[in-house]
């Protein structure tokens, strides 16, 4: 009986984005598999609605009750559970807080961290929002929008929230730029005074920008000299969190 399972899976298998649809006999050769046993698994999955079968072509695809069973997936996804184990490995390779920041309209929104146990963090609460345009985490994102939305965010009175805080749109302009040719952002004391913050933008299957993941820590620890070393990380996180947004189609807007 479970090889019987395990071949039934195997058919399932073949329906795939690149070949969604396989005439009876077509799909018998590929797999190398007894006519007659395929028709009986293939049967059975069209009687249950995981397969139909076109009544003029008599070739087969997948059915409506793989799509409901995906949905009911889709709707209980937990993206705690999803990228924690993501932030919390990246935050024991580096020593410092790993965050991931969702864009949310103009703004950004903290969604998930991870921190050391370090007496001295830097540290950020969950669910609070921040301004695109300063600091790493959300400039990071800030350069991947289009030129209408960056001036919404920059054209207008910026508050400095340290001395070192970019209001100038000029200056944050050619910030921009900057992350756009490296791929990551880097700030110091912009948003927490005595921060650096190093942060990565996670996009879509679209190749839209939906989100970032920074490592961020207190300057005396966290020096700018230690960014190619988390540089490497980093990456690998970001890459991560990106394959799992891709494949679930997360949306945070």
């Amino acid at each position: 009986m479970l090889k019987t399972l395990n071949l039934s899976i195997a058919v399932l298998k073949m329906f795939t984005k690149e070949k969604p649809i396989w005439g009876g006999r077509e799909l018998a050769m590929a797999m190398n598999m007894n006519h007659t046993n395929l028709y009986r698994i293939l049967e059975t999955f069209e009687n249950n609605g995981f397969i139909t079968k076109d009544p003029v072509t008599k070739k087969y695809s997948l059915g409506i009750a793989l799509w409901e069973i995906g949905m009911n997936m889709y709707d209980s996804l937990n993206i705690d559970q999803l990228c924690m184990p993501v932030l919390e490995k990246l935050k024991d390779v580096t020593g410092e807080t790993a965050i991931f920041t969702v864009l949310n309209g103009l703004e950004a929104l903290t969604l998930l961290k991870a921190e050391p146990v370090n007496k001295v963090k830097f540290t950020v609460s969950r669910g609070s929002r921040s301004p695109l345009y300063v600091g790493a985490s959300y400039r990071s994102m800030l350069a991947f929008l289009n030129e209408e939305q960056i001036a919404k965010v920059i054209d207008e009175p910026l508050t400095a929230y340290t001395n070192n805080t970019m209001t100038d749109a000029n200056e944050i302009r050619a910030e921009l730029e900057k992350i756009r040719a490296c791929g990551y952002a880097l700030s110091n004391s912009e948003y927490s005074v005595d921060v650096l913050a190093l942060a990565m933008p996670i996009f879509n299957s679209e190749d839209q920008v939906v989100a970032s993941i920074t490592v961020s820590g207190p300057i005396y620890r966290f020096t700018e000299q230690r960014v190619p070393e988390v540089l490497e990380p980093l990456k690998e996180a970001r890459n991560e969190i990106e394959g799992i947004i891709r494949r679930y189609h997360l949306n945070f807007n």
